[in-house]
């Protein structure tokens, strides 16, 4: 799978980020919340990513 980067809200790679796929999907990287109450399958997972980190993707028209 070929991954590039789209938008993050900082420079260092610990941070909440975006990245488009050559699949035509998207990885998000964030944390990844526990106190949320629902059911994910095990095959599943939930991340939890700043409004700031879309807003940014959409106005730089990446997204």
């Amino acid at each position: 799978m070929k991954v590039t980067k789209l938008a993050s809200t900082c420079d260092i790679k610990d941070c909440p980020t975006i990245y488009a796929t050559d699949r035509g999907t998207f990885l998000v990287q964030g944390e990844t919340p526990s106190d949320h109450g629902l059911r994910v399958p095990a095959h599943e997972t939930l991340v939890e990513i700043p409004m700031e980190l879309i807003r940014k993707a959409v106005a730089d028209g990446l997204i």
